[in-house]
C-alpha cells in the first residue's frame, strides 16, 4: 500500500481503499487474513482518525501520560467495534469518526469529573500557569492585549538569545504560539496546556516548567516597562 504518512487530510489517510478493506475484513472469518487486512490497510487510518479528532476537539483531560497512549486506546476501541459496521450505515470514515468522538467525549468528561473529585482541579485553579491567567485577562483588556502582542514580538526577536539551547528555544516558541492563537484557544487547564506543548516539542514537564518560569519573569519585567512608559524597548 502507498505510504501516506507524510500527507494530511481524511481523503488521504482514510481512502476508498480503506473503505473497501473494512468490508473485506468483515467478509472473511479467517483470523490470519483478518489480521493481515487490518494491519496493512486499516490500522493506520484508525490511528490518524483518532489523532485528528483528539486535537481538533482538544480532548486533553486524560489520566494517561501522553496523547500517543490515548490514540492507541481509541484505535483499540475502534477495532473492538469494527464488526458492528455495515455498508448500509454510510461511509466508514463518518461511522468510525462518530464512534471515536463519542468515546472521547465520555472519556474526557469522566476524567474531568475524576480530577474534580480528587481536588486536582482546585489545585490547578490555585496554581494557574501564567499562560492561562494572562490569556484570559488579555481577552477583556485592550491595553493588555496590545502588551501581549509586543511581548510575543520581543520573544520572537530575542528567542535564541534568551534560550540558547535548541530544545528550550523550541519549547519557548511553542508557548508563544499559544499566545499568538489566544483568541481561538479553548484549553485553559494547566495539565492540558502542558500536554499540548509536550506534543509539539517532545519536552519533559520539568523542561517546560523551566522555560515557562523564565518567560513569566520576562513577562513581568516587560509589563512593568510597558506600564511605566507605554512601550517596550526592542
Amino acid at each position: 500500500m502507498e505510504n501516506n504518512q507524510n500527507k494530511t487530510g481524511p481523503s488521504v489517510y482514510f481512502t476508498q481503499e480503506t473503505e473497501d478493506a473494512i468490508l473485506e475484513f468483515l467478509q472473511t472469518t479467517d483470523e490470519i487474513e483478518r489480521n493481515r487486512i487490518y494491519n496493512d490497510k486499516i490500522r493506520y487510518a484508525f490511528y490518524k482518525l483518532a489523532e485528528n479528532i483528539i486535537h481538533t476537539f482538544k480532548f486533553y483531560y486524560t489520566d494517561i501520560n501522553t496523547i500517543e497512549e490515548l490514540k492507541h486506546e481509541v484505535v483499540t476501541f475502534l477495532l473492538e467495534k469494527l464488526h458492528l459496521y455495515a455498508q448500509g450505515k454510510g461511509k466508514a470514515y463518518s461511522y468510525f469518526g462518530t464512534i471515536a468522538k463519542r468515546y472521547l467525549i465520555i472519556y474526557n468528561n469522566n476524567n474531568y469529573k475524576k480530577l474534580q473529585k480528587h481536588g486536582e482541579m482546585d489545585e490547578i485553579e490555585e496554581d494557574k500557569s501564567f499562560l492561562d491567567r494572562t490569556i484570559r485577562e488579555s481577552e477583556d483588556d485592550i491595553n493588555l492585549n496590545l502588551f501581549i502582542d509586543l511581548y510575543v514580538k520581543y520573544v520572537d526577536k530575542y528567542l535564541y538569545k534568551l534560550f540558547p539551547k535548541p530544545q528550550d528555544a523550541k519549547t519557548a516558541d511553542a508557548v508563544m504560539e499559544l499566545f499568538r492563537k489566544r483568541e481561538s484557544l479553548e484549553i485553559f487547564n494547566k495539565k492540558a496546556l502542558y500536554i499540548y506543548i509536550r506534543e509539539i516539542t517532545d519536552a519533559s514537564t520539568p523542561q517546560i516548567t523551566k522555560v515557562t518560569k523564565k518567560l513569566n519573569t520576562l513577562r513581568v519585567k516587560l509589563y512593568n516597562e510597558y506600564y511605566s512608559t507605554g512601550y517596550i524597548k526592542f
